[in-house]
């Protein structure tokens, strides 16, 4: 199942390879960690008595943001009595008069400056980066630093967890491969598990919508970004805080390659179909063109949508439940809360593999009507 157009290999090749990278650095708008020990600081300062809701709102808030936001550190766990934070530091990759790198563990979870060739930089409550001095000063307010910003290509926990997610699909699916060499066609191991997978994306998703004729010039896309949201879903639901797909960043990517390859392997047709469309008469072609136009944006616009909503939607359902049984601190809710996360979670397997069969399903259609050939003369008779 390779692509048997070169182009449109290179193109496959190079866009999915610069993936990460529309991700590198996302920030977050929701509030974090820092943000959460921010507004405790200042309760104290104000000599305001916190009660305990607002507590466990605040605890709330740190959870929330640990599981759904990005961030530039890997952070499994904390310890509540010591405040030791569990997990790794991640590169920090910045462009500031060149080139400057070096490990986030320097900001030390947002509460110091963190020093590269005499520039000094603090990490924000919504994981921006700002210039500042040798004692951190931000200027502005607190949601709102006037800082200079510097160029952020740093290797965020969504990239690093794509990144992994990458090269166990690449081992995976070249096991498989060699399988196949080794054992006359037939899977082993793990493959055979996975091979009736990629035979259900070719004959159920990729054949019916894009024709025996062309569908193997788009196989090589429709299995990776199928198994590439599929293992990125799973992944989300385990407690490492591992949300990619609920970032709008990273389903904009995924939507921006599918536009790309649609739009690049198009024949006349489809582009006849949009701009003139035979047999409609022709003061309508001057009312539909436009709206023909701007479906070509909103195809894509859908497939980015779709798949970031229901994942966030997910995620946001299933703390706020959990969050229930410290807010109502009875023993009922507590049970009738874990029942409703466990069914809720159960629901989410499915949809990590549903929202993979439907942003694939989408991407076939959309290269089935790009290469759909119209036999005028013949519908004619």
């Amino acid at each position: 199942m390779v692509i048997s157009n070169k182009p449109l290999q290179f193109i496959i090749a190079i866009l999915i390879a610069c993936l990460p990278i529309v991700g590198l650095a996302n920030n977050p708008t929701e509030h974090t960690p820092a943000h959460t020990e921010t507004t405790a600081v200042a309760h104290e300062a104000s000599g305001e008595p916190k009660d305990e809701k607002s507590e466990i709102k605040e605890k709330i808030d740190e959870k929330k943001a640990h599981h759904v936001l990005d961030a530039h550190e890997f952070s499994l766990f904390e310890d509540e009595e010591t405040g030791v934070h569990y997990g790794f530091p991640l590169p920090i990759i910045l462009w500031d008069n060149g080139v400057q790198i070096f490990s986030s563990s320097k900001f030390n979870h947002g509460e110091s400056v963190a020093e590269s060739n005499g520039n000094y930089y603090k990490l924000g409550h919504n994981e921006k980066i700002y210039k500042t001095d040798a004692a951190g000063t931000m200027t502005g307010d607190e949601h709102h630093p006037t800082n200079p910003q510097v160029l952020d290509f740093s290797i965020t926990k969504s990239v690093f967890s794509m990144m992994v997610v990458a090269l166990l699909m690449f081992f995976l699916f070249s096991g498989l491969a060699k399988s196949y060499a080794k054992n006359g066609s037939i899977a082993a191991g793990a493959g055979r598990f996975f091979e009736p997978i990629v035979l259900y994306v070719r004959d159920e998703i990729a054949i019916p919508n894009i024709g025996e004729k062309h569908y193997k010039r788009y196989m090589s896309f429709l299995l990776t970004v199928f198994f590439f949201i599929w293992f990125l879903n799973i992944f989300g639901l385990t407690p490492l805080g591992i949300n990619v797909t609920g970032n709008i960043a990273i389903t904009a990517g995924l939507a921006i390659i599918t536009f790309l390859i649609t739009t690049f392997t198009a024949n006349k047709n489809y582009w006849g179909h949009i701009f003139w469309m035979p047999g409609v008469p022709t003061p309508m072609k001057i009312i539909l063109a436009p709206i023909e136009l701007l479906g070509i944006f909103i195809k894509p616009f859908a497939l980015m949508i779709r798949l970031y909503a229901n994942m966030i939607a997910g995620h946001i359902v299933v703390m706020s439940l959990l969050a229930l049984i410290f807010i109502f601190n009875n023993i009922g809710m507590s049970i009738f809360s874990l029942l409703l996360t466990f069914i809720i979670s159960v629901i989410e397997i499915l949809v990590a593999a549903l929202q993979a069969y439907i942003f694939t399903m989408l991407a076939a259609l959309y290269f089935g009507s790009a290469v759909e050939e119209h036999h005028h003369e013949e519908a004619h008779h």
